[in-house]
């Protein structure tokens, strides 16, 4: 299948991470590689360019997408989370930039089959690394009725996933919930029909509370960040994506506890902890894509981007 994917804040992330011809960069969320041949058309034959994706399908792509390009590219089938054995791996102890498309891609969406969609009859699946073998149909499956209220309400922010819970389990025992349209179904009875008319389609948060418990999408973002920070070489960027609150948040603080570690009393006159500004905030707001974007890309419209400086 055709690897189809619209960029998101493409010439901000361009403008972000401030791009040196000969330098270091990292598209940790590879994708469509839209965002990475971008990059690509800003370096020159001294320049190292690494893709990183879990998703086979999108290395696949993105070998065809790089081709001709002067820099020298490395595609990397694997998770963001597991950068700094990558850049072992690679050999590269310092890095002029990265950046990471967070969430689902829209390939992943458009590819029934995947699962990740509530908007086609597919197998619950929603891992974006095949190899896995956890899949969204053990969560909807295997969960307590207290665990699935929590990451219903946790990861989806949904304020029926009490009620959300109690009919999949309800469902489960008499007969096992295979499908996307299945799940959908019961989400849509658990939710009183009044309260169906706003915000969207009804099965939208517990998809993505789903998706985001297996593939542990939140657990790696501050890691990630960090391990990043590390790498950049001084006046590097780094550049993130976010397309909902709780990632949002998660860069935000990450970024403004590397922008500001010191743990004195704020009494103290004199610094005292001994920790080190490792980051300089470039977006004190996030950048949110304009009405021309949203045209052209209305999946665009949850986005925002932030972006940070190696102090």
């Amino acid at each position: 299948m055709d690897f189809q994917h619209v960029s998101v804040l493409l010439e901000e992330c361009i403008e972000g991470l401030n791009i040196k011809s000969e330098g270091v960069y990292i598209d940790g969320t590879l994708g469509g590689a839209g965002h990475t041949a971008e990059i690509a058309k800003k370096l020159n034959e001294n320049a190292l360019l690494i893709g990183i994706d879990q998703d086979k399908n999108a290395i696949k792509a993105a070998t065809e997408k790089l081709k001709g390009y002067p820099c020298d590219i490395k595609l990397v089938h694997n998770n963001f989370r597991n950068l700094e054995m990558i850049l072992n791996d690679l050999e590269i102890d310092g890095i002029d930039g990265i950046l990471l498309d967070l969430g689902v891609s829209s390939h992943q969406l458009d590819e029934a089959e995947r699962g990740f969609s509530y908007m086609h009859n597919a197998q619950l699946d929603m891992r974006m690394d095949i190899r896995k073998s956890y899949t969204a149909k053990d969560v909807v499956n295997q969960y307590s009725e207290e665990e699935l209220s929590k990451i219903i309400w946790k990861y989806g922010e949904e304020k029926w996933g009490k009620r959300i819970a109690q009919f999949i389990v309800e469902h489960r025992k008499n007969q096992e919930i295979n499908t996307t349209y299945e799940l959908v179904d019961i989400i849509k009875k658990a939710i009183p029909k009044g309260a169906r008319k706003e915000g969207g389609h009804p099965a939208k948060r517990t998809f993505q509370a789903i998706r985001i418990e297996v593939n542990e999408e939140l657990d790696v973002i501050g890691e990630t960040i960090k391990t990043a920070t590390k790498y950049l070489k001084q006046g590097g960027r780094i550049c993130i994506i976010t397309f909902h609150s709780l990632e949002d948040r998660i860069v935000k603080n990450i970024f403004k506890e590397l922008n500001d570690p010191c743990t004195c009393p704020p009494q103290f006159p004199i610094c005292q902890c001994g920790n080190t500004k490792q980051l300089q905030i470039i977006t004190r707001k996030p950048i949110v894509p304009t009405e021309k974007e949203l045209e052209i890309n209305p999946r665009s419209r949850s986005a925002k981007l932030r972006v940070a400086e190696k102090a």
